[in-house]
């Protein structure tokens, strides 16, 4: 009896947490709502203000390099989305690794051998603007700073969702 009970409380957990996950979970993230204005300290890839992202389709990545969905997502960036836009002027891609510092992040890149920026966020004060749980998340910003895609976790259709969202903003 006491491992049902055990078993049915971590299905109803399960749930819960599965639910909360498939949207967002802060009021402030709808679609049409405004940029957090975000700062970002590297001492590898440059600082990133709001300056340097007006005017820009902004991607904005949250992942960590122990997360097996980010690595999937992080493949087909490297694969098919930075080849892409990588030399587009109006295209900011921001890739910020949640509880990771510079250090973390060149090790893991020395690994991976991606060309993209991998951006530190290692408090979490980034990543707290967007999210309190749960990775990888995206967030797509139109040139006007303002949300026109999201999504919480990693699948090829999704992927696929962002790259057409992104070359209609662009337009």
């Amino acid at each position: 009896m006491k491992k049902l009970v055990c078993l049915l409380a971590m299905f109803c957990l399960a749930v819960t947490l599965f639910a909360q996950d498939q949207k967002p979970q802060r009021e402030d993230l709808k679609l049409g709502s405004a940029m957090p204005e975000i700062n970002i300290k590297s001492e590898v890839n440059g600082n990133i203000t709001p300056a340097d992202l007006k005017g820009k389709v902004v991607l904005i990545n949250l992942f960590a390099t122990w997360c097996p969905p980010c690595q999937k997502e992080l493949a087909e960036v490297k694969a098919t989305l930075w080849p892409k836009y990588k030399n587009n002027k109006n295209f900011k891609m921001l890739v910020i690794g949640r509880e990771h510092t510079d250090a973390d992040l060149t090790k893991y890149n020395e690994k991976k051998g991606f060309e993209f920026p991998l951006y530190p966020d290692p408090k979490r004060e980034i990543f707290s603007k967007f999210a309190d749980q749960t990775i990888p998340r995206s967030y797509l910003y139109n040139k006007e700073g303002k949300l026109i895609w999201s999504a919480i976790g990693y699948t090829p259709e999704e992927f696929k969702v962002m790259m057409e969202t992104i070359e209609k903003a662009l337009k």
